[in-house]
Order: structure tokens, then C-alpha cells, then sequence
């Protein structure tokens, strides 16, 4: 038995145990009136039939690699793959499955005060972050677990699983995406510039399906995106030590070591989000992370002590400042985060004060702030690249990439609180809640929507790092099998894969944003035919069919996400052999490159445009129904497929790419 691997699978039970107790703690609150329960029982019921039918989709097109893989490469790669989809879809399923019991509950709890309802939001976030981390670790170190027992090597079923979970969170981050942002725009344009009513107003035949965007997109797509990143990135730093040491024993598997103590420190960090007296929520959820962050530290040094693992050439203070590094990172770009993209930063009240003087210099703004904010973050990527890399080679790389993945438990508890407290909101509005409670949900909803835009920037960092440790785990396993892995811009292969790969972000992005537009415009005239045809809607005296608007934009996200999370599988294939390795080898070069700088610059512009409406609307610049504000209104339209579409689902874009040419690698040779 390998002791790294029991701490892993011991770790990820007690992780999901605490993950039972929270659900159960938060299925037993109170639901609130009649009128809460049939809002919140509509958004569950859109919520479950779009991932539903989601899953069928996706089921189709992983039965037909799963077949592929195990003819191509072997049983053991297509069980793995076959755990990776599996466990993916069910940690966003679960999480979602909460979140959207949680919402009514937070608002319930708005009514005994702010206190109350972050703690029942969080907890309801929690809970998807905690399964995350806990399937990842658990699924990784299982693997390990058979493949020993039975006495055969567990690489291709840890690639498999890389590959499974990617699949997945391609799917769930575009289609979710297409979903949330197709009728978050569609409600917005028609409910709040044309007909001059409130968000989340019952009036509004598509503010149902806003509110079912938000769990599928925010939720499900999140928790399928970091558990894709976390269990790819923790398998190539397996397979990098199995390709780079001669000597190779159980230390190999210091990265389930990290993984361990970090979901116990994660646990740990919950119940360090407590309301501070300042009244301030955000200073409290940063209290959980710091916890979080402090407890890896600490039970780092336990594990460098206790299990003192032997990773040859690479002393174990070099490894405990490796794994520094990607703590380090982590913290770094919550700050830049919130220097772009916080609601009173001066870059969000440029774009604000843009707005004055109409929609289009609010629009050159948030586009300028976009392009801007792309090169700190990319400094802190590439110092603590240099950095990790000087202390030890590819190894330290992979490792301060590990370490980043490590938070994800609390990180996802963070975003999941998110969609929770704007659902939170929303049952609050549309079920006439009293003035105090929706001020309540109000101040919760403004502080998720900085959560989410921090846990996208750390989603990109952390597909970074990991597509780079990728890219190494390629070129090592051309060394391996006796290719030449130098990628020189002399080699004309070379160089029409970096074009071809850097080109393909691009492609991705603008066909996510396509298909939002395409969705937005059928969500569009839905909401105008029913103002039109259903007399006394905005009267009140006649309900909307939110049903309808449900209905249009889950088919819409379903057909329009096909082509778009198909292109990173099949465009390495296709280059991989026509053109050979050293040209597969330059595309992923490009992918990497580009897609960095378009998601970082997509998602930090997006929030920004967010962000800057919101200052407005808290009264500056003329507030509501100003010109500021209108033209902000817009800026937001164009922002949110930005930040909640194209630019997430550019993350697993990358990895999906590398995964697949590591796939490939032994047969390009």
C-alpha cells in the first residue's frame, strides 16, 4: 500500500463526508411562503432539465471516444476516460443540485439578517467546492489504488481521466455558458432598455430562465472547469516525474500529498467565514481563504516532515517552496482581480464616467480596460514560471501548479456563493420580499459577482500553468518514444502550428459569442411576442410562460455548443498527422499563448463593464436611468458573453488541446 495514496483516498472521504453533513444542514432550513417555493421549484426544475438534456448530448459523443480510445489505445484508457466524464458531471450535478435548493434558503435567512443568509450561501457553496476537490483527489488516487492492486502501470488510465474530465468541462463551461449569457442578455435588452422595468421583475418572461442560467453556467460550468484543471494537472505531474526520474518510487505521488492536506485545510477554512463587525462580506470570504491558505502551508510542513518524500535530485525545502510559489500565484491574482475589476477601483470608474458621454466610449473602455489588464497577470505567470523552473526544472513547474489546484476546494466555495445569492435576489424580487431583505440579497449578490470574476482569473492562471506542465509532459513523452521534441521557429512545421494554434482561441471565442448572440436574439423575440400577445403582463394581472423561454434558450445552447467544444479535439488530430509532432507541438504553443491572453482579457473586461453599471446604479453618474446608465446597460450586454462565456470556456479549451496531443504522441512517433 502506498502511503500517499491511502492519505488521498482518506482525505477525499472525510471531504465528502463533510460535504454530506453541509447538504443535509442545509436541506433542513426553513423554505420560506408558498410564493418562494414555486419561484425557487421553477428555477430547480429549468436547472435540472437543461443539465439533463445537457448530459444526454455529451453522453452521445463520449460513447463514441470511449469506443475509439479503447481500440486505439486500450481498456485502461477508456475506463479511465469513462471515471473522468463520470465523476466530472457528477460533481457539478450534486453542487448545482444544492445551490439551487440553497437560493430560497439564503433568502429565507436575509429576513434574520445579513449574518445569517452569507452563512447559508456559503454553505451552499461549500459544498460544490468541497466535491470538487474531494472527486478529483479521490478518483485520481483510486485509480492508482486498482492499477497497483492488479499490477499494471496506472498512466493511461490517469491520461483517460484527464481526458474524460476534460470532455465534460469543454461541454459544461460552453454550454452552460451559451445558456446563462443567451438569456441574461435576451431578458436584459427587451426587460430593462425596452420596456423600462427592474432585473429580475416577474413581469419579465425570461427572467426564469436568468435564473436557471446562472446555476448551469456559474455552477455546474465552474465546478466541471476546476475539476477538469485540477485532476489534469495533478495527473501531468505524475506522468512528468515517471518521464524525468530514473529513479522512480512512490514520492512521485507527492502531488496527492499536497492535494490531501490542502482539501483538509479547505474544510478547516470554512468555518473561518464569519461576518466581521465592519458589516463587510467580501473581507469575509477572503478570511476563509487566508485560513485556507495558512492550514496547506502548515500541513505541507507536517507532510515534508512526516512522509519525508525522496524525489531524486530535488531537496524537500526546494519542494516546499515550489509549492509556495502556487499559493503565491493564487493570492496574486484575487489581487489584480480586484485592482480591475472591483466595484470602486478607479479602472471600473473610468468606464463608468465613459458612460457619460454615451454608449460607445463606455463600450472603447471596457475593451481598452480588457487589453490592459492582461499584462500583470501574465508577469505573475511568467515570473512564477521562471521561478518554480530555477528551483526544480519542469518538476517544480508542475508542483507550483499542483499547489494553485490544491485551493480549489474553498476557491469553488467562493464562485458557487456567486449564483446563490443572485438567485437569492431574485426569489426576493419576484416574490415581493420586504425592502430589507432585498437590500440584503443585494449586498450578497454585488459581492458575488466580484467572486466570480476572482475565481475566473484564478481558473485562467491555473490553465496556464497546468497547459504548460502539459505541453512538457508532451515533449517529454516525444523523448521517450525517440522523436525529436526541439520546437525551433526555423522549422516551417513548426511555425504553421504556432499560427494554426494561436489562431484557434480566436476561432473558439468567436463562435461562443456567435452562439450567445444567436440565443439572445431567440430569447429576444420570445419576451416581445408574449408583451405582445399575452395582455396584462406588465400589469400583473397575467402570468408569463417562463416555461417557453426555458425551453428556446436550452435548445439553443445545446445546438450552438457542439462545433465550438469539438474544435480543440479535433484540430491537434488533424495537424498531429497530417503535419507530424513538431508542428502538433507548435500549435499547442500557440494555444497556450493566445488563449491566455484572450480568456484573462475577456473575463477581466467583461467584470469590469459589469462592475462599472452597477457603480452607477449605486447612484453615481446620475444613477438608474440615466444616460450613464443606459449606455452601461449595453456595455454589460456586450461584457457578459465575455466574462461568462467565451473567456471560461477558453480554460479547458487549452487543456482539451493538450490532453489530446498527449494522446496522440506515441502514434505521431
Amino acid at each position: 500500500m502506498i502511503p500517499e495514496v491511502t492519505f488521498a483516498v482518506f482525505a477525499s472521504l472525510g471531504t465528502l463526508g463533510f460535504s454530506a453533513f453541509l447538504i443535509r444542514k442545509i436541506l433542513a432550513l426553513p423554505t420560506g411562503d408558498e410564493k418562494m417555493q414555486s419561484i425557487a421549484q421553477a428555477i430547480a426544475e429549468g436547472a435540472q432539465a437543461y443539465l439533463g438534456r445537457q448530459t444526454k448530448t455529451v453522453a452521445l459523443v463520449a460513447l463514441v471516444l470511449t469506443i475509439l480510445l479503447w481500440i486505439a489505445l486500450g481498456s485502461d484508457y477508456a475506463l479511465g476516460f469513462i471515471l473522468g466524464s463520470f465523476t466530472s458531471s457528477l460533481a457539478g450535478y450534486i453542487g448545482m443540485s444544492v445551490a439551487v435548493r440553497a437560493n430560497i434558503r439564503t433568502t429565507q435567512a436575509a429576513k434574520k439578517g445579513l449574518a445569517q443568509a452569507l452563512e447559508v450561501a456559503f454553505q451552499g457553496g461549500s459544498v460544490t467546492g468541497l466535491l470538487v476537490g474531494g472527486l478529483a483527489l479521490l478518483s485520481i488516487a483510486l485509480v492508482i489504488l486498482i492499477a497497483n492492486i492488479i499490477g499494471i502501470s496506472p498512466v493511461g488510465a490517469l491520461v483517460g481521466l484527464g481526458f474524460g474530465g476534460s470532455l465534460i468541462s469543454v461541454f459544461a463551461r460552453l454550454g452552460g455558458g451559451i445558456y446563462t449569457k443567451g438569456a441574461d442578455v435576451g431578458t436584459d435588452m427587451v426587460g430593462k432598455i425596452e420596456a423600462g422595468i427592474p432585473e429580475d421583475d416577474p413581469r419579465n418572461p425570461g427572467v426564469i430562465a436568468d435564473l436557471v442560467g446562472d446555476n448551469v453556467g456559474d455552477c455546474a460550468g465552474m465546478a466541471a472547469d476546476i475539476f477538469e484543471t485540477y485532476v489534469v494537472t495533478t495527473v501531468s505531474a505524475i506522468l512528468l516525474a515517471t518521464l524525468l526520474f530514473a529513479e522512480r518510487n512512490a514520492s512521485i505521488y507527492f502531488p496527492l500529498l499536497l492535494g490531501s492536506v490542502a482539501l483538509i485545510a479547505s474544510v478547516l477554512g470554512t468555518f473561518f467565514v464569519k461576518l466581521p463587525k465592519s458589516g463587510r462580506i467580501m473581507p469575509a470570504l477572503y478570511q476563509g481563504l487566508g485560513a485556507t491558505a495558512v492550514f496547506s502551508v502548515l500541513g505541507l510542513l507536517g507532510v515534508l516532515v512526516f512522509f519525508s518524500p525522496r524525489i531524486p535530485g530535488i531537496p524537500n525545502t526546494t519542494l516546499f517552496l515550489t509549492s509556495l510559489i502556487g499559493i503565491v500565484v493564487t493570492i496574486g491574482m484575487v489581487v489584480l482581480t480586484e485592482i480591475y475589476t472591483g466595484k470602486n477601483s478607479r479602472f471600473v470608474k473610468k468606464i463608468a464616467e465613459a458612460s457619460v458621454s454615451g454608449h460607445g466610449t463606455n463600450i472603447i473602455a471596457g475593451l481598452a480596460l480588457s487589453m490592459e489588464s492582461t499584462f500583470l497577470p501574465i508577469l505573475l505567470i511568467a515570473g512564477a514560471t521562471l521561478l518554480s523552473f530555477s528551483l526544480a526544472g519542469l518538476y517544480g513547474v508542475a508542483i507550483a501548479a499542483v499547489s494553485m489546484l490544491s485551493l480549489t476546494g474553498i476557491i469553488v466555495a467562493i464562485d458557487s456563493f456567486g449564483p446563490i445569492t443572485d438567485n437569492a435576489g431574485g426569489i426576493a424580487e419576484m416574490s415581493g420580499q420586504k425592502g430589507s431583505v432585498r437590500k440584503i440579497t443585494d449586498a450578497l449578490d454585488a459581492v458575488g459577482n466580484t467572486t466570480k470574476a476572482v475565481t475566473k482569473a484564478y481558473a485562467v492562471a491555473s490553465a496556464g500553468l497546468a497547459a504548460l506542465v502539459l505541453f512538457a509532459a508532451y515533449t517529454q513523452e516525444l523523448a521517450r518514444e525517440g522523436a525529436a521534441n526541439v520546437f525551433s521557429l526555423a522549422d516551417p512545421n513548426v511555425l504553421v502550428g504556432i499560427l494554426i494554434g494561436a489562431s484557434l482561441p480566436y476561432l473558439f471565442a468567436g463562435l461562443a459569442m456567435e452562439a450567445v448572440g444567436k440565443a439572445g436574439m431567440a430569447i429576444v423575440v420570445e419576451i416581445r411576442r408574449q408583451f405582445k400577445e399575452i395582455k396584462g403582463i406588465m400589469q400583473g394581472t397575467q402570468r408569463p410562460d417562463y416555461a417557453r423561454c426555458v425551453d428556446i434558450v436550452t435548445k439553443a445552447a445545446l445546438r450552438q455548443m457542439i462545433v465550438p467544444a469539438l474544435l480543440p479535439v479535433v484540430a491537434p488530430v488533424v495537424v498531429g498527422l497530417l503535419l507530424g509532432p513538431t508542428a502538433l507541438g507548435g500549435l499547442l504553443i500557440g494555444v497556450i499563448v493566445t488563449g491566455l491572453f484572450v480568456a484573462i482579457s475577456m473575463t477581466t473586461g467583461g467584470a469590469a463593464l459589469d462592475n462599472a453599471k452597477k457603480y452607477i446604479e449605486d447612484g453615481n453618474f446620475g444613477g438608474k436611468g440615466s444616460v450613464a446608465h443606459q449606455a452601461a446597460v449595453t456595455g454589460d450586454t456586450v461584457g457578459d458573453p465575455y466574462k461568462d462565456t467565451a473567456g471560461p470556456a477558453i480554460n479547458p479549451m487549452i487543456k482539451v488541446a493538450n490532453v489530446v496531443a498527449l494522446l496522440l504522441a506515441p502514434f505521431l512517433v
